[in-house]
């Protein structure tokens, strides 16, 4: 019976194997007897169809006080081990709340907001924008837990693989602006900072509920510089006119260095090259944009 309720998406299982090859194999096969575990040790019932992301099956279910809430399954990696501290430390304060967790799997019983109410859909990009400024400015202003994964160490390994991968881009302006990028992060990696960041915060990774008007959800959390938060935005529903807009709007609200906080950006664009590198793709047209904007280009 669960097996017919929580039928895997599609996209779910191809993504798990591009990603993750027999890992995430394994890991989709396994949802369906994960699900009815923890459906049945936490007095659960399904309320609704599956939903997704890249990496996890997220199900509406309610417990058994009538509590209305959703049950997240992901597979385990450094990104995904430290969203329920995160979440822990944040406390439901503009962020989704954390019901209930379990360690050895890393499934997680969380609040249920409005899924049909996200940021992507409000029309005003200044508004949305504004709105995750405000997120973020709450968000980073608690320091980050005790052994959560730190800036500072992804940033001295992105400058650490710079030097093989800039060859492998063919076009010298590209790699030149790739390069800039390098120089920008290796004059404030000294310095990465030690406030709990989201990572990830883009206009779909924000939902309404009713208790407020909008929280975070999905963090993929580091210790680091609030700098190092503002690329989601600035790369999701681009537009290159309103770059500088959006940066100097969300480095006021805040209270950034702008200087820092430029170096930093530019680091989210030196490791999304690095990693389409390493994938044997080209570097990004739209981020490679961001990139020459922000450096006046």
């Amino acid at each position: 019976m669960v097996r017919k309720v929580i039928d895997i998406p599609g996209a779910l299982v191809t993504e798990q194997v591009k990603i993750n090859g027999e890992a995430g194999r394994a890991f989709v096969t396994g949802l369906p007897d994960l699900v009815a575990a923890f459906l049945e040790r936490w007095e659960l019932r399904v309320d609704g169809p599956p939903m997704h992301g890249v990496c996890a099956l997220v199900l509406p279910v309610v417990a058994a006080d009538g509590t209305r809430a959703v049950l997240k399954l992901q597979l385990l990696d450094e990104e995904s081990v430290g969203e329920p501290v995160a979440l822990r430390r944040w406390d439901g304060a503009d962020a989704v709340r954390l019901l209930r967790h379990d360690e050895p799997t890393g499934t997680m019983l969380l609040e249920r907001l409005d899924s049909h109410r996200m940021l992507s859909r409000v029309a005003d990009i200044h508004e949305a924008v504004l709105v995750i400024a405000g997120l973020l400015r709450r968000l980073t202003s608690v320091p980050a837990p005790e052994g959560m994964r730190e800036l500072g160490g992804i940033a001295r390994a992105m400058l650490e693989q710079t030097p093989a991968a800039l060859p492998r881009i063919p076009d010298p302006d590209e790699r030149r602006l790739i390069a800039d990028c390098a120089a920008a992060v290796r004059e404030v990696v000294s310095e990465p900072g030690d406030r709990l960041l989201h990572w990830d915060l883009h206009y779909e990774n924000v939902l309404a509920a009713d208790r407020a008007p909008w929280l975070a959800i999905d963090p993929k959390p580091l210790a680091g510089d609030p700098g190092f938060e503002l690329w989601p935005a600035l790369d999701n529903r681009f537009d290159p006119d309103d770059v500088h807009w959006r940066f100097d709007a969300m480095t006021e609200v805040l209270g950034l260095d702008r200087e820092r906080a430029r170096a930093w950006t530019l680091g989210r664009l030196l490791q999304n090259t690095l990693w389409r590198i390493e994938d044997g793709d080209p570097p990004s047209a739209t981020e490679l944009e961001i990139g020459r904007r922000l450096l006046g280009r």
